[in-house]
């Protein structure tokens, strides 16, 4: 029996639409959307269903994304897929604790719809950049980037894709020494702050107070964090490690290493995009890659996992 472990994708994976056919067809899914819905006095049907230019925002991004992909567990698990551990990319590890059953649902919600407000305005407008570092290894952007003060590594996503954060003029300076380096391309991308920098410091103090009043449960399963990509079977570690995560690096491809390590052979990537599913091909193509993002995929997923039909 194949060890099954749920990935849930980060900011930038939104999509419109995204979970409409499970609020369509799924109770369970629906549920999901309508009491966040009521709980943060918004209109989430609105925001991940219709054009809108709210999407996008970080304010209004992490708790759409949360709600949807978690609307998508839900119908999953009613199935009978059910995850033996998690795992999510920098907002998406709300996500991977709520399946592992540490965080209610609307708990998640909640708290991430504070995150992103939190996250908008940690830094003033245009003082931080990040940037897609691609082509070079993590060693060689660690080394071309250490002697610049005010540049960061924000995402260890997959062998040759580095993610660069930080002062906005610091990152501009590291785009040429990584060119001179060897990188093939250095992409700035167009996100709302220096996400996983110090710079993050001031939004993750102001998330360690809505934390202290979250009650947690206990694992169910366990999850490996960003931090440290170690795995987390004990939730009393949960609060300190996401105010941790806002200002530090997520290291994805080391915590998908230790996933495999820990026998998962099974993945399902949760939610709107294909990120992580190209991620692991490049990390490694030998396990076996699920993506789950509509109800057809769910019902075909569903199907090869828990008959054993293709």
């Amino acid at each position: 029996m194949s060890k099954i472990a749920f990935l849930y994708p980060g900011q930038g994976a939104q999509e419109v639409g995204m979970a409409k056919d499970f609020y369509e067809n799924s109770p369970e899914a629906a549920a999901i959307f309508d009491k966040a819905s009521e709980m943060l006095d918004l209109d989430f049907r609105k925001l991940c269903f219709e054009e809108n230019d709210l999407l996008d925002k970080t304010e209004y991004t992490q708790a759409a994304m949360v709600t949807a992909c978690l609307a998508i567990t839900r119908e999953l698990e009613k199935r009978g897929l059910r995850p033996d551990m998690t795992a999510g990319l920098s907002l998406g590890e709300y996500c991977a604790i709520a399946a592992a059953g540490g965080m209610s649902n609307m708990e998640a919600v909640r708290v991430v719809r504070s995150r992103g407000i939190f996250m908008e305005h940690a830094a003033p407008k245009g003082t931080g950049a990040m940037a897609a570092v691609l082509g070079l290894d993590s060693d060689s952007v660690e080394k071309a980037v250490e002697g610049i003060e005010g540049v960061f590594i924000a995402n260890y996503n997959c062998p040759g894709q580095i993610v660069i954060t930080g002062e906005a003029e610091a990152v501009e300076k590291a785009k040429g020494i990584l060119k001179e380096a060897g990188a093939r391309r250095v992409l700035p991308l167009n996100v709302s702050g220096p996400f996983h920098s110090p710079m993050m410091k001031p939004a993750g103090d102001a998330l360690s107070e809505v934390l202290e009043n979250v009650p947690l449960s206990s694992l169910k399963v366990p999850y490996v964090t960003n931090v440290t990509a170690e795995v987390v079977a004990d939730q009393s570690k949960i609060k300190e490690l996401l105010v941790k995560q806002v200002s530090s690096s997520v290291r994805w491809e080391q915590s998908i290493r230790t996933m495999i390590a820990e026998g998962a052979d099974a993945f399902v990537e949760i939610g709107p995009g294909r990120t992580l599913s190209g991620f692991m091909k490049k990390i490694d193509r030998n396990v076996k890659m699920y993506r789950i993002g509509t109800w057809e995929e769910a019902e075909a997923v569903c199907n090869e996992i828990l008959t054993g039909n293709k």
